[in-house]
């Protein structure tokens, strides 16, 4: 059976490791290997997929939890989906296949037969059971990847069902990772009395420009000294525009400013979240003398 991955090697952290901690690593590594940073570089599109599953459920506690209770030696192995997708639930000879309990990008595969996994038909019934995908109707269960602008723009995707069909399905805006998309009726019916459903498991890349969180974004913005001293508008390029943003006087580094509904779409149209902004104040760099000398006479007004 094979072994569990390890999402804490994955990440880099500890297994004590805070939600701080993870958070960090999280991010360090997924600018590092970002598809936009690494165009055409299968490697780092797998490994950037894997880091992505990894935070996805050390970042929950709850799907933690789950992880580590199963990682201490349980008759489960978790393994990650396929490139080509996740397979949905089916059946082959004992084994069973089905969707993660803890929320993840990946599947439980269990055998019963196995020795010495001390699983019966009983206790495997009353696990997957509760999931709501029994013999008799089985859902479907796919991945699909967007980007944050199609979060907010809303998407299609062309997916292939179970039994050879292929729908284009709308992704509404607002989606965030871990949303849920169904199609009712569009599961895998094979060996199953009934159909059950298809649902589109949600994972939004991160993006270089913007974090998300919820249904508000958080960016950095440049500053000029002189706007920053003296006060003054600048342009902010927001996901999908840009916008004026009235910077006061003696604006600090590192100072937050709200834009009020400038954020994600929130799901099924009701309005939308913020967008708040951190002042980078820039020096100015290459002076030339006369910049030089003005300076110079601040400093001597500042007793500096």
């Amino acid at each position: 059976m094979n072994s569990p991955k390890d999402y804490y090697v994955i990440l880099g952290v500890d297994k004590s490791a805070s939600e701080k901690e993870i958070k960090q690593a999280y991010r360090k590594l997924a600018r590092r290997y970002h598809p936009d940073v690494n165009p055409g570089d299968q490697d780092a599109e797998t490994r950037f997929k894997e880091i992505n599953e990894a935070n996805e459920t050390l970042s929950d506690p709850e799907k933690r939890r789950r992880y580590d209770q199963m990682r201490q030696g349980g008759p489960f192995a978790y393994d990650s989906y396929p490139r080509g997708g996740p397979h949905g639930p089916e059946f082959s000879g004992a084994g069973a296949h089905r969707r993660s309990p803890f929320g993840g990008a990946g599947t439980f595969y269990f055998d019963p037969a196995e020795p010495g996994s001390g699983m019966g038909t009983d206790l495997f019934e009353r696990l997957f059971g509760e999931m709501g995908a029994g013999r008799h109707q089985a859902d479907w269960e796919q991945v699909v990847e967007v980007s944050l602008e199609e979060a907010f723009s809303g998407a299609t995707r062309l997916v292939h069902t179970s039994n050879g069909r292929r729908l284009e399905v709308k992704i509404p805006p607002g989606v965030d990772t871990g949303s849920r998309v169904r199609i009712g009726g569009a599961g895998d019916g094979r060996g199953a009395r009934a159909a059950g459903d298809l649902y589109l498991n949600i994972s939004v890349r991160p993006h270089l420009g913007f974090e998300r969180r919820g249904d508000d974004l958080f960016a950095d913005v440049p500053i000029p000294l002189t706007t920053a001293v003296l006060g003054g508008e600048i342009e902010v390029k927001t996901l999908k525009s840009k916008a004026m943003l009235k910077v006061p006087p003696e604006t600090q580094s590192d100072k937050r400013f709200r834009m009020g509904g400038m954020g994600m779409p929130r799901l099924g149209g009701r309005g939308r979240g913020d967008l708040y902004v951190r002042a980078r104040v820039l020096l100015p760099t290459h002076l030339d003398d006369k910049e030089r000398e003005l300076f110079e006479e601040l400093r001597k007004l500042r007793g500096g």
